[in-house]
């Protein structure tokens, strides 16, 4: 990932890995409060640790990975 600071709003860029995986999701940049509300109300994704481990985030991937 490199520069993780360029993939959280900047309120978060000081954070550690660790505190950015349970920082809420909105705390990744482009993701709004209304995103984030979006998210919780379908998948009851809260945190940035939910969405890098939501199954069916990661069946996407895997899909989309073999697809390539």
């Amino acid at each position: 990932m490199g520069d993780i600071a360029g993939k959280v709003d900047q309120a978060y860029e000081d954070k550690t890995v660790a505190d950015l995986a349970d920082a809420p999701v909105e705390a990744l940049q482009g993701v709004s409060e209304g995103d984030a509300q979006k998210l919780k109300d379908a998948f009851n994704i809260k945190t940035v640790r939910d969405l890098g481990t939501n199954k069916y985030f990661l069946w996407a991937q895997a899909i989309t990975k073999l697809a390539d």
